[in-house]
């Protein structure tokens, strides 16, 4: 039994030791501000400082706190001007003559109509629209004056929707990633449809990043047809009728915010290049003028693509086109296969961010801020005392607690409970948890299930000692009749701790993970640890001797 005691001391001692370097490695600072990443540390002394993997939530940390809802009748919009720009082309393609294909009702951008198709050809048109490439996503009606109405599937509807949403999280997920943000937290937020909640705990500059996550940072390359007018009623006044294959779109500068030269550029509707072309993009400086520009580079397929079409239009100019404005026109003088530049106007910081906005893939819909709240960081600091002094207060009186009731087996389950304590703050450590009010509610309620474990143990020895059995006998007796209740209580609660993690929010989840894995270290500390103190303070006793109980 000796040999077999041992060897519980010592991976006991074993496991306390790895879950105390997981908590706080090798001490060299005395805080507990040092909790997380970006805490300030003091200059004197205070306290053991926990190591940088458990990060502060926004609770505690301080940081931004943003509700956002996606627009998706922009993704709708998107897709039904690709397929009327597709109808055209068929159209052309086939002979057919048309007056107008668009969507003439702003509220409906679902419904594509098809007017001015001659007698004739109405039969072909019909045919060519009840392809199964139309057919698979527009339900088709005509009118008495031959004009057509592709209404598009209301499943087809929601797809889009919902592909445009997820895309969204992606997108904004990927953006905040880039930035370096310890733990945000970007999900679908369960109280309003399309809706995002987005929490960036310990943000030192929300204005810029709120900026870069509503920026659609759509990127295309358009033809230019002609020269450049002054203005948009200059164009129409030269022009008179738009082609519908073609469109008006201004120059401005969007570094700056100003129109100040600003001018107007037909182009051809369809993009040569668009956002989803973009393989890579990189900040990088003009090499003529030595000011900060944007390199981007299209995808194999893309290269190829643009290769063959300057080619074949050598001389003639092209726009880059972002956020539907004309950033800069150049004239093709060679082939271009898969690189580009973007430049004037940027700062060091404006390149760095447009390139990221590019890498990440643009936003398939605009982005509107329902909720905005910013949490300062002496409120988490405030938060922080509070939340260690609740703990500390509720762990101290549990322990005199069960000094003064359990007498010197009060000492065993004082140890337990410490022990039980620095294998949460190693597990939490190791994973590089993110720490949460709730988190602190879920460790002090594990402190709590901790002593109830311990109070049915000691309650069954004392009922075993009073029936007159050996202390040995009634503490075997006792751990054996309690381990099925302590069991039996430790499932259930760690099954509504994983249905709370499984359909909670951040701070839920945290306090769900806490509380299992503290549920789980129980069970090693309450039991295995509690029998081993037991076991070892028996066998230094004799048979008869009385048990501090």
């Amino acid at each position: 039994m000796q040999k077999n005691l041992t060897g519980k001391t010592i991976l006991i001692l074993a496991i306390l030791a790895v879950f105390t370097f997981l908590a706080f490695g090798i001490p060299t600072s005395w805080s507990v501000a040092g909790i997380g990443e970006g805490m300030t540390k003091p200059s004197k002394p205070a306290g053991i400082s926990l190591r940088n993997g458990i990060h502060l939530g926004l609770d505690l940390s301080g940081g931004s706190h943003f509700v956002l809802q996606v627009q998706v009748a922009d993704a709708l919009n998107a897709s039904t001007d690709n397929d009327v720009a597709r109808i055209e082309s068929d159209l052309q393609k086939a002979g057919i003559s048309y007056t107008v294909v668009g969507k003439t009702d702003a509220g409906h951008p679902e419904v594509i109509h098809v007017l001015g198709v001659p007698g004739d050809k109405s039969s072909a048109a019909r045919d060519l629209l009840t392809a199964a490439s139309y057919a698979n996503i527009y339900d088709l009606s005509s009118n008495a004056d031959g004009s057509f109405v592709l209404t598009m599937k209301p499943s087809e509807v929601t797809r889009i929707e919902d592909h445009a949403f997820q895309q969204s999280i992606e997108t904004i997920t990927a953006r905040v990633n880039s930035l370096g943000l310890t733990e945000p937290v970007i999900q679908e937020y369960g109280l309003g449809k399309y809706e995002i909640l987005v929490e960036l705990p310990g943000v030192d500059d929300p204005a810029r990043v709120k900026d870069i996550i509503q920026q659609t940072a759509r990127l295309e390359i358009h033809q230019v047809v002609g020269q450049p007018f002054e203005s948009e009623a200059a164009a129409l006044q030269q022009l008179g009728t738009i082609p519908p294959d073609e469109e008006l779109l201004h120059s401005a500068d969007i570094t700056q915010g100003s129109n100040a030269s600003d001018q107007v550029y037909l182009v051809k509707r369809v993009a040569e290049v668009g956002g989803a072309d973009i393989r890579d993009a990189e900040p990088s400086k003009d090499p003529t003028s030595g000011l900060p520009n944007v390199t981007f580079y299209l995808t194999a397929a893309a290269g190829d693509r643009f290769y063959t079409f300057t080619k074949a239009n050598i001389g003639n100019n092209l726009a880059v086109v972002l956020e539907n404005k004309v950033r800069e026109s150049a004239v093709i003088r060679d082939a271009i296969r898969d690189e580009g530049n973007i430049s004037g106007g940027f700062t060091q910081q404006t390149a760095q961010d447009l390139s990221m906005l590019l890498r990440t893939g643009a936003l398939p819909a605009s982005i509107h801020y329902l909720e905005e709240r910013t949490v300062g960081p002496s409120l988490g600091a405030d938060s922080i005392r509070q939340g260690v002094f609740s703990a500390v207060a509720g762990m101290a009186a549990v322990m005199i607690f069960m000094l003064i009731y359990y007498h010197g087996a009060g000492i065993n389950a004082d140890l337990a409970l410490f022990l039980n304590l620095i294998i949460l703050l190693g597990f939490m450590g190791f994973t590089g948890s993110t720490l949460t009010l709730p988190g602190i509610a879920g460790v002090i309620l594990t402190i709590g299930m901790g002593v109830d474990s311990n109070v049915l143990i000691f309650e069954r020895i004392r009922e075993e000692i009073r029936a007159g059995k050996a202390a040995a006998t009634a503490v075997d007796q006792g751990f054996a009749h309690a381990w099925l209740t302590i069991i039996d209580t430790h499932v259930t609660t760690i099954v509504s701790a994983i249905i709370l993690f499984m359909f909670g929010s951040g701070p839920v989840k945290g306090f769900a993970v806490t509380l299992s894995f503290g549920l789980f270290a129980n069970l090693f500390t309450a039991v295995f640890v509690s029998r081993t103190i037991f076991d070892a303070l028996l066998s230094k006793k004799a048979r008869t001797a009385i048990l501090s109980i």
